[in-house]
């Protein structure tokens, strides 16, 4: 089958095309013939070597969520899910593969309604919009910032937030993503001096870019203000520590859910966009031997909502 291999870490350069044995279902596992490869940022640090929750070491086919159609079922398997379409995490590496084998306990079938490139989209920034709405317990009346608000998960938290009745401020980079930005209530370009100027007071920050913005982002939260950080695209994150979030009153986001709830987050939002209340943002679509230019545009900024490999 066709992949892409990572062969050492380095520059988007390492993805290299290339073949590789066709994976076998296991007892547990099926085999999923790969349409769509969802990628993270996370996935762009896993590659340049710095640490992270993928433990793989190269060579190793990179990725971590895929979408398709069950070919296959290993022992013990329900036979009829073959045929289903389906979504799955693969557990950290071999999702830039034409096939891949995972545990059949951990996909999650995409309803008839939704688009399987619409629900790859959704995997992991839809499961992880949701947790962060949830544990920040947005509520009617909350005055919400969403940082990198043109981005995968940003696009979705501003539909969710508005959705349990903030007002939403969208927060992106430069005036190209600014206009992007799409159902806040208000838009502001965080790459001005003097953004912080025309926000106001918030109860919530959701936190995507770090570094000295997600910083100012902080210096806005009322007392009793919830901040929740998901990115780092400014490199680092904010810096705001427990201390200095307690003095305020303003409580700091750990986790977003256990595994089981985790799972619940992203069926309701595969349930969302089946019933179009939900709304993925698809900005670019790279062919399976184009990883490396897939990883230098996200790199790079260029890229807007989210980007998608296709087999």
């Amino acid at each position: 089958m066709r992949a892409v291999w990572l062969r050492e870490f380095g520059g988007p350069e390492v993805l290299v095309p290339g073949e590789a044995p066709d994976p076998v279902p296991g007892p547990g596992q099926v085999l999923v013939e790969v349409a769509f490869a969802n990628i993270t940022f996370v996935e762009t640090q896993f590659r340049a070597g710095a640490p992270g929750p993928f433990k793989a070491a190269p060579p190793v086919i990179p990725g971590n969520g895929v979408g398709g159609v069950i070919s296959a079922v290993g022992p013990g398997v329900d036979p009829g899910l073959a045929g289903q379409r389906v979504v799955t995490s693969t557990g950290g590496s071999g999702g830039y593969a034409e096939r891949v084998a995972v545990d059949a306990a951990a996909v999650f079938e995409v309803p008839p309604a939704l688009a399987l490139d619409a629900a790859v989209a959704l995997l992991a920034d839809g499961r992880t919009a949701t947790g962060l709405v949830h544990a920040a317990g947005v509520r009617p009346g909350d005055r919400v910032l969403v940082e990198a608000a043109a981005g995968g998960v940003g696009s979705l938290l501003v539909q969710l937030a508005k959705a349990a009745g903030a007002t939403v401020i969208g927060a992106a980079g430069g005036p190209a993503k600014v206009a992007r930005v799409r159902g806040a209530d208000a838009v502001v370009d965080y790459l001005r001096p003097d953004w912080t100027s025309s926000v106001g007071p918030l109860d919530v920050v959701f936190d995507g870019v770090g570094g000295a913005i997600g910083t100012a982002a902080f210096g806005l939260l009322r007392e009793g203000g919830r901040m929740a950080a998901y990115g780092l695209a400014g490199g680092s994150w904010a810096e705001v520590s427990p201390e200095a979030a307690a003095a305020r009153g303003v409580s700091l986001v750990q986790s977003i859910g256990t595994p089981d709830e985790l799972r619940a987050f992203t069926e309701s939002a595969l349930t969302a966009a089946a019933a179009g209340d939900l709304v993925p943002v698809i900005g670019q679509r790279f062919p399976l031997e184009k990883a490396a230019d897939a990883h230098a545009a996200i790199e790079s900024r260029a890229t807007v909502g989210k980007t998608l490999l296709v087999t």
